[in-house]
């Protein structure tokens, strides 16, 4: 018999039904075969395969052994990867190891070696058996085995210790010597609200090029001065400082990351390449020893070998705070805002006022000159042509202090012209004390 019309469209349809059913049943297969595949391929292929599109660490061999890790004991640390290809323990330890290469890549060398293809290698180097990791530090530490846990964060640390630390720790009492030794090096300051320099910091400090061309330095929250300081407002802040007086300062805006920190101190390093530099306009050189935290001051101190910097050699007046002994912080703050207040008000005048203090227990040639009344006292100095200096008032019985009304009472008076002036006599500045400069090997202030 002849199917009706509607019985022939019925086949049809299930037909179609079945056909479309089988084929996605097939392609469910095929993608469930293909996840499996990829799954078991590395045991199937049992291989431990570092391929350099994929992989951090860098795989050697014999013959490149001394170039890569040996050569460069006196400046970078290594560690080194024995395996064995089919060995289970070494497959499973490539992802971790490769992790270790990723997060000190650029700071330390990561490397690997297969024993399937230079047993020798191995067995001259003691491998009894893999996975295992041999760390070389700087010379001359010698080379050992790692004998911690073969996971990522274990050996990272382990290599991160020991990542040499060329970056000088910065109090409120060496950070003025710190930003002016050395001119033409940039200074490169971490704020940081952590105890301890990052391994970032400490690769960037004994980098090879930067060692000899940059200097770091690493200050935390808990130190308020120097914070303070540099207005510095969060943590971790990058700051560098360059300049002949430490006039420019950049901050680091990119991300925290060891190639992108090194990238922008590359920038400015090049400057820095000698031991000596070359003195203000063109005169002699320089120690690298030698300091001038007095160009970074605010109220430095006027001694032998800062007079000429802040006070003699230049443009405008000196106001020169006198005391028999050292500056209180009170006194220091206190002259620091009337240097901002005045400088406000000159700067539509062409005036210049530079402000200091002395020390005149110290330097008693130069209390003979003053001769002040009482003390703290101060002095405006004129050091253009006719040497002479304008003194504080301190009224008929010494009844005035020398505090900050009549600081600004005679500086209204020297702007106001009213103030009235006395000459060095034979117009030659007195000998300035001999002063043992800090630091071993420094010489002494004439």
């Amino acid at each position: 018999a002849i199917a009706g019309p509607h019985r022939i469209q019925e086949r049809r349809r299930s037909s179609i039904f079945a056909c479309g059913a089988f084929c996605a049943m097939a392609s469910g297969v095929r993608r469930m075969l293909l996840v499996l595949c990829a799954l078991v391929a590395p045991l199937v292929e049992g291989k431990v395969k570092i391929e350099a599109m994929r992989h951090d660490i860098q795989q050697i061999t014999t013959s490149n052994f001394d170039g890569v890790i040996s050569k460069f004991r006196d400046t970078a640390v290594s560690s080194l990867w024995f395996f064995k290809e089919d060995n289970k323990a070494d497959i499973a330890l490539l992802d971790e190891y490769n992790k270790v290469a990723g997060d000190l890549k650029g700071m330390a060398k990561v490397c690997a070696i297969s024993c399937t293809d230079w047993p020798v290698f191995c067995d001259k180097q003691g491998i009894k058996e893999t996975p295992a990791v041999w760390i070389y530090p700087i010379n001359p530490m010698p080379a050992f085995k790692f004998e911690g846990k073969m996971e990522s964060k274990a050996i990272s640390n382990k290599i991160s210790r020991l990542i040499l630390d060329m970056s000088l720790r910065l109090t409120k009492d060496n950070i003025d010597s710190f930003v002016t030794t050395d001119p033409s090096k940039p200074k490169v300051i971490l704020f940081s609200n952590k105890k301890t320099p990052p391994t970032i910091l400490k690769a960037l400090s004994s980098e090879t090029v930067f060692k000899r061309t940059v200097r770091f330095g690493f200050a935390t929250d808990e130190d308020k001065d120097i914070i303070e300081k540099f207005k510095v407002k969060k943590f971790p802040t990058v700051l560098m400082q360059r300049g002949a007086k430490a006039e420019t300062k950049e901050i680091y805006k990119g991300e925290m990351t060891f190639t992108g920190l090194k990238d922008w101190v590359n920038l400015h390093s090049e400057s820095g390449m000698g031991d000596k530099v070359a003195g203000a306009n063109g005169g002699k050189e320089e120690s690298a020893e030698e300091a001038k935290p007095w160009l970074v001051q605010d109220v430095p101190e006027l001694t032998g070998k800062s007079q000429q910097d802040i006070c003699f050699k230049g443009e405008g007046l000196c106001v020169i705070y006198l005391k028999d002994g050292a500056m209180t912080p009170a006194e220091t703050d206190m002259l620091t805002g009337l240097s901002k207040k005045f400088t406000s008000q000159l700067s539509d005048r062409g005036a210049k006022m530079k402000w200091m203090w002395i020390n005149l227990a110290l330097e008693t040639e130069y209390k003979k000159l003053f001769d002040p009344p009482v003390m703290p006292s101060a002095v405006v100095f004129n050091p253009h042509k006719r040497l002479r200096f304008a003194m504080m008032e301190h009224g008929e019985n010494n009844e005035l202090k020398g505090d900050e009304q009549s600081m600004i009472k005679l500086m209204d008076k020297v702007l106001g012209g009213d103030a009235r002036f006395k000459m060095v006599p034979g117009q030659k500045l007195p000998s300035w004390a001999m002063r043992a400069a800090s630091g071993a090997g420094s010489k002494k202030e004439l």
